[in-house]
């Protein structure tokens, strides 16, 4: 979990739906990274954007950056955005048409990681064509394994 002012979002999404956040949780495995941002609002829990990238061709450590942007394997986005409010169905932003992700600390399994990212979208998608989103996070990496 990560610490209060570490754990931002920004950008013009906010004009489609709220960028606060009170909690964000980090997982990794050998295939992806998924940082997700949630808002408690009353009864419901809001899942503000969950940001998924392929790292399967990385090493994660202090300093790398990832180019958010393109495909990886082939015909398979690097990233995908969602975004859920409680009660309601989830949204698939827009393919990243710009974008990257740092690592400042950490990147494995059990260590604290801290990193930011921005990106812009392209067309298509359930909502945010054309917008942008910049995120900052910390926290511990949990282990996302694929089971026993």
């Amino acid at each position: 979990m990560g610490c209060g002012g570490e754990n931002t979002l920004s950008g013009s999404v906010s004009e489609l739906f709220s960028l606060d956040v009170s909690r964000v949780q980090v997982l990794r495995n050998s295939e992806a990274l998924q940082i997700s941002y949630f808002n408690n609002r009353g009864p419901d829990v809001d899942l503000v954007v969950q940001v998924t990238v392929a790292i399967g061709d990385l090493n994660l450590s202090n300093g790398t950056k990832i180019g958010l942007d393109g495909e990886y394997p082939p015909s398979h986005q690097r990233t995908t955005v969602i975004h859920a409010a409680g009660g309601e169905p989830v949204r698939r932003l827009p393919p990243v048409r710009k974008g990257d992700l740092k690592i400042t600390k950490g990147g494995n399994v059990g260590e604290q990681m801290h990193g930011n990212f921005s990106m812009s979208f392209g067309s298509g998608g359930d909502l945010g064509a054309g917008r942008t989103l910049v995120g900052s996070f910390a926290g511990t990496v949990g282990d996302a394994g694929f089971g026993p």
